[in-house]
């Protein structure tokens, strides 16, 4: 069964990558074309609003809005690959806020050790 749905899936994929293109839109557009005379030849305004709506639109523009989504995709990931890399930057520098901020609280632990120690020789020699 896996590699049947193997099979299925490097075909899906061929078919798609092919039909995502504008050269398949052309193909298709073209293939649509061959059979408009005959439609208009007709004469009757539903032969032809079928023509257009069912052969020439769902032919050639499946491949456009595959091509647009290939697009937008793309844009997309362009935006997450940019917060992904400032996200890095960020904490990167929230890594290095926290080992200033550290090291800041160490040195104030001391300060307030050495005041403490000055105080208490202060009480003592009283």
């Amino acid at each position: 069964m896996n590699r049947i749905n193997e099979f299925n899936r490097r075909i899906a994929e061929k078919i798609t990558s092919f039909v995502s293109t504008m050269w398949c839109a052309y193909i298709f557009a073209a293939l649509a074309l061959i059979s408009l005379p005959a439609a208009i030849k007709t004469g009757d305004v539903v032969v032809i609003v079928a023509w257009i709506a069912q052969t020439f639109l769902q032919l050639v523009l499946l491949s456009i809005i595959m091509v647009g989504q290939q697009v937008s995709s793309r844009s997309v990931e362009e935006m997450i690959k940019e917060t992904h890399t400032a996200s890095l930057g960020e904490f990167e520098l929230a890594k290095e806020a926290r080992k200033i901020a550290d090291q800041e609280l160490k040195e104030l632990k001391e300060i307030a050790a050495e005041i403490h120690r000055v105080i208490r020789d202060i009480e003592g020699k009283k």
